[in-house]
């Protein structure tokens, strides 16, 4: 087994902040494993970093009205601070914006180009020729043909589920302009995956088929029968890494292709500031790779990643991928467009040093080769009967009768009892546990000694032999000391924040695992230990339930037909309502106001008159296109100055989907002046 671990995270996309689903699913068991290999004495880079390409940044962008990079620069921020406080140890926590980054992937790609492992072919993608520019999938909307959904999406309808690519959509529109888009040929470079099979089939389906996860052999196994096709490592886009070729204007690298490099350009920063060789953990036989990924990444990170650097030719593959399932949220699939979700930067806010408790209920549901499911209710219990319960429980009381009976001092007792095998059992079933990337099993190991503990301070009662057999207490509260500190170094990659509080309280400083796999001996007789605190504080109902209804607000607000439409203001009585005057009018002239863009000046005949509305429409429309449109005028609206102008009255306009503004009008063309309402 090698000395040296390059432990990857997927990169979570800098379009919006993580949640439970991406922590239980990645984050948390890849830092329990790096902390682990930690103390355990190898050479660890656990490596990770925004995503900060691809379409839904931009997605993301356009519907705050900002740029991409405003985007990213928020969320980058808001994602590392909320892995920083739930005690995510990466090395190395970086960004594809980097120029590190760019430089990186760029010379990845030139690599495979001047090596002549890409083929050039002109394809037609769709192309809006208003905004001039390709159509990624996810800017194509237009009608599932397998469900009749009339807002799928180019690339997957989010109502049945169903892949799709653009051609399949009926009545496909641009998202940019709600234009219908048109065919154009565009060139861009392919990787042949097929010529890959053969490798692929040899190193994973022949070499990983007794080590690694059934769900991800299986995905793999079931690509790989139907057969690779070339796949596009270019994109015709304004947002990405820059292709390094000439003539290449307009395009940027996939950003399946220039995401899984920033692996390696995160790497090279990290080794930078630590005197450390890059390529010791990448392209060396003594180090092992470990992808810890959803198992929506796995043809990423199985086929397409590993096709690359087998391309390139200087690097090894990974050891294992061991990608989890999906985590649900109250028996539903959690959905960041639905907002239901966990997020994590408000559970740190709302759940003050409470980070182990969301870190263990999570481990405890793991999906590791299934789906699985996250209640609060089961959160409440994990933490009042577990945590509280049994873990907790037992560090208080070995603590307050140590500093009861013995002021501090651990007492004297027998190093050869056979209870402290106990210790060594459990640090070596987690380690095996732990090195199959078995999370759960690993968890239920360590509780299993705080529940022994639980069991032997219980039969030995300490608290009544003190008085009739003070040697007995004393070799019960010495080998109480020793399962506590157990459990202290034990828990570190799993609980580290209640870890650290452990040692703390018994006053000993994080050993290396091997210590705690064969000491019998881990706090000394007559060592001092602190005063004693309580690791976890019980639940109550009503911060669950407060946590419930929430999720209950949340779905209410889905359950909108329009879920972009603004809440209802305050309501008004009928008498207000009929002070209202509006009334159908036409406007007659038009012509943009000085030196503002989204003022136009409108005359407009309004049946009664003829008068001046100053309107912010100018974004929308020009003067030509809105003379002799039938719109409805509020009529007896008080008159304002707008940039000099008096302005008299407002027309009635709505926003469509795409941002753009919409005349309110009659369906057929009626009298100037007629009364709504």
């Amino acid at each position: 087994m090698s000395n040296r671990k390059m432990i990857t995270a997927a990169l979570p996309y800098a379009n919006g902040p993580v949640h439970i689903g991406h922590l239980a699913g990645v984050y948390i068991p890849a830092d329990v494993y790096a902390r682990f290999q930690r103390r355990s004495g190898k050479d660890v880079a656990f490596i990770c970093g925004s995503d900060e390409h691809g379409i839904p940044i931009t997605i993301r962008a356009k519907k705050e009205g900002v740029t991409p990079q405003d985007i990213v620069d928020k969320y980058h921020e808001i994602i590392k601070k909320s892995f920083a406080d739930l005690g995510i140890s990466f090395d190395e926590y970086s960004r594809t914006t980097s120029a590190n980054h760019r430089e990186t992937s760029q010379d990845f790609f030139k690599v495979l180009y001047e090596k002549g492992k890409f083929t050039e072919e002109m394809s037609e993608q769709y192309f809006d020729e208003q905004a001039n520019e390709f159509l990624a999938d996810r800017y194509i909307v237009g009608t599932c043909p397998n469900c009749g959904n009339e807002n799928a999406y180019g690339d997957q309808c989010e109502r049945c589920g169903s892949t799709l690519s653009p051609s399949e959509l009926i009545n496909p529109k641009s998202m940019l302009s709600g234009n219908v888009p048109i065919l154009k040929e565009t060139k861009n470079w392919y990787l042949p995956l097929n010529e890959y099979e053969d490798f692929l089939n040899e190193w994973i389906i022949e070499g990983h088929k007794d080590d690694w996860k059934p769900n991800v052999y299986g995905q793999v196994k079931s690509w790989l029968t139907d057969g690779l096709k070339p796949r596009a490592m270019t994109r015709d886009l304004n947002w990405g890494v820059p292709v390094p070729l000439p003539n290449a204007e307009g395009k940027v690298l996939y950003v399946w292709f220039d995401a899984p490099i920033g692996y390696i350009s995160f790497t090279k920063e990290w080794a930078e500031k630590n005197g450390k060789d890059w390529k010791d953990y990448w392209q060396s036989e003594e180090s092992d790779l470990v992808h810890f990924i959803g198992k929506d990444n796995i043809v990423f990170h199985c086929i397409i990643f590993p096709a690359m650097m087998k391309a390139h030719g200087d690097f090894k593959m990974p050891k294992n991928v061991p990608a989890f399932e999906f985590l649900n949220l109250e028996n539903d699939k959690i959905s960041t467009s639905r907002n239901w979700a966990v997020w994590a930067h408000e559970y740190v806010e709302e759940f003050p040093g409470q980070q182990d408790v969301l870190r263990y209920a999570l481990l405890s549901s793991a999906p590791e080769t299934k789906d699985n499911n996250f209640t609060w209710k089961d959160f409440q219990t994990k933490n009042n009967s577990e945590l509280v319960g049994i873990f907790g429980n037992f560090i208080n009381r070995v603590a307050v009768l140590i500093h009861k009976y013995y002021d501090g001092i651990v007492p004297q007792g027998d190093v050869n009892a056979p209870e402290l095998q106990e210790i060594n059992k459990s640090a070596k079933e987690i380690s095996g546990f732990l090195e199959n990337y078995e999370f759960r099993n690993s968890l239920t190991a360590l509780m299993n000694l705080a529940r022994f503990g639980n069991q032997y301070l219980q039969a030995e009662e300490p608290w009544k032999t003190i008085k009739d057999n003070p040697e007995k207490a004393a070799q019960s509260l010495f080998v109480g000391a020793q399962i506590a500190v157990g459990l202290a170094q034990l828990c570190e990659p799993f609980m580290p924040f209640s870890s650290e509080k452990l040692l703390n309280m018994f006053n000993v400083e994080k050993s290396n695992w091997s210590d705690v796999e064969t000491k019998s001996v881990l706090i000394e007789t007559g060592h001092k230990i602190n005063e004693s605190s309580l690791l976890f504080s019980k639940i109550e109902d009503d911060v669950i339930e407060a946590q419930i209804q929430k999720l209950e607000n949340t779905k209410q607000s889905n359950k909108k037909t329009n879920p972009n439409a603004n809440p209802m203001k305050d309501e008004i009585q009928f008498d207000d309502f009929t002070k209202i005057d509006l009334r159908t009018a036409t406007i007659l002239e038009a012509e943009k106001v000085e030196k503002a863009d989204k003022l136009l000046k409108l005359t407009v005949d309004t049946g009664v008159d003829v008068r001046t509305v100053v309107s912010g429409i100018a974004e929308s429309f020009t003067p030509e296109e809105v003379i002799g449109k039938q719109v409805m005028i509020l009529l007896n609206l008080a008159p304002r100055k707008i940039r000099g102008i008096e302005s008299q009255g407002m027309l009635l306009l709505t926003t469509k989907a795409d941002g753009k503004l919409s005349f309110v009008t009659p369906d057929e063309t009626v009298e100037n002046g007629i009364e709504i309402g």
